[in-house]
């Protein structure tokens, strides 16, 4: 399962997951970008095993969403991320509050799903991608 993964990165690395034999779950917010994204692995890789599921990972309900149709994963990529070009004085409550439920919470809600499993197994993966802006800022900052 690779959490954003209807572009950039998030669909990069379902395609080199697929390339490597695993069988790939990507999601984004719209059915739409997950059809898109799973014509883009199935045209890079034939054999390609992937599904998706659309559902908005940063609210509970998604993840729960998530969890109902994928109810065991045995690597999870927490891709999904999102960054407003706001000055600091300038984000309210409510920005920081989605921030923080897409950026952090997306990932702890599914790994708290996911670990015990894992864990149970005693094998799995959870891997979190963040971003290089904290190095690398971004020229509107």
């Amino acid at each position: 399962m690779i959490t954003g993964s209807t572009a950039g990165i998030g669909l990069a690395i379902a395609v080199s997951l697929a390339r490597e034999g695993a069988h790939v779950t990507v999601n984004g917010r719209t059915q739409e970008s997950v059809n898109h994204a799973l014509q883009h692995i199935r045209e890079r890789v034939s054999d390609a095993r992937a599904n998706g599921i659309a559902a908005d990972l940063g609210t509970a309900i998604g993840a729960d969403a998530v969890v109902r149709q994928l109810p065991e994963v045995h690597i999870l990529v927490n891709n999904l991320g999102i960054y407003e070009a706001t000055p600091f004085e300038k984000t309210d409550d409510a920005m920081w509050s989605r921030l923080f439920e897409v950026n952090v919470l997306s990932g702890v809600r599914l790994s708290r799903h996911f670990l015990p499993l894992m864990k149970h197994k005693n094998w799995g993966r959870v891997v979190f991608i963040s971003s290089e802006s904290a190095s690398q800022i971004p020229p509107e900052e």
